[in-house]
């Protein structure tokens, strides 16, 4: 392993045993492929699952495979703003929702921010099983830091990636803006997962997401 594969998986190990701590399910997997697997396993063939807007499961390849293999709750499919709205609000009570984290804190917590709240919604309440994918590059020492990690990194890339009207797409930046296109309007952090086991972590030893 590379220098950087070996800090990547003994930071995982410590973060692991905070999460279990915490209430989450967590697992380390070295790459995005053995991600994929993993993530796959967690979900029942008879499960109904959905999602938010999550890039690290879609470069892994956990969506195209679910749209094969499971029933899909996928806003994508919408053919009108009302529909894809409808499905959103139908997402928060399938039997599986898959996410991404905007960042993680070396004392085991998830820290979200939302433009429409629909996937930290999912996130709180809804769905029976919850699971993240995690690039270790989206790991935290604290609470500040996965704030400012959030608002400066996560959103302005989000921003460009949508082409949002907001100040950030034009500088790169954060502004703490109002502009009704932002995607900074919720703000989550979930410190504990309850019940038990509903929320799964899996980390991933590569840089994945936003």
């Amino acid at each position: 392993m590379t220098p950087e594969q070996t800090r990547n998986e003994k930071l995982a190990q410590c973060l692991i045993k905070t999460l279990t701590a915490h209430g989450f399910e967590a697992y380390y997997c070295a790459d995005g492929i053995t991600a994929k697997e993993r993530i796959l396993s967690l979900i029942a063939k008879d499960d109904v699952v959905s999602w938010g807007g999550c890039a690290t499961m879609e470069q892994i390849g956990v969506i195209d495979e679910v749209r094969k293999t499971h029933a899909c709750i996928d806003r994508d499919t919408a053919k009108t703003p009302e529909e894809r709205q409808t499905l959103m609000r139908n997402a928060l009570l399938c039997d599986t929702f898959l996410s991404g984290t905007n960042a993680i804190t070396q004392n085991g917590e998830l820290y979200n921010i939302d433009g429409n709240g629909n996937r930290v919604a999912a996130l709180i309440y809804g769905p029976k099983s919850v699971i993240i994918a995690c690039g270790m590059n989206k790991v935290v020492p604290n609470a500040q830091a996965a704030y400012e990690r959030a608002r400066n990194v996560a959103a302005p890339i989000n921003a460009q990636r949508f082409n949002l009207s907001t100040p950030c797409l034009k500088t790169g930046e954060c502004a703490d803006c109002g502009a009704a296109d932002s995607i900074c309007n919720v703000f989550v952090r979930t410190k504990r997962c309850k019940p038990q086991g509903r929320i799964k972590v899996v980390l991933i030893g590569e840089a994945l997401g936003f």
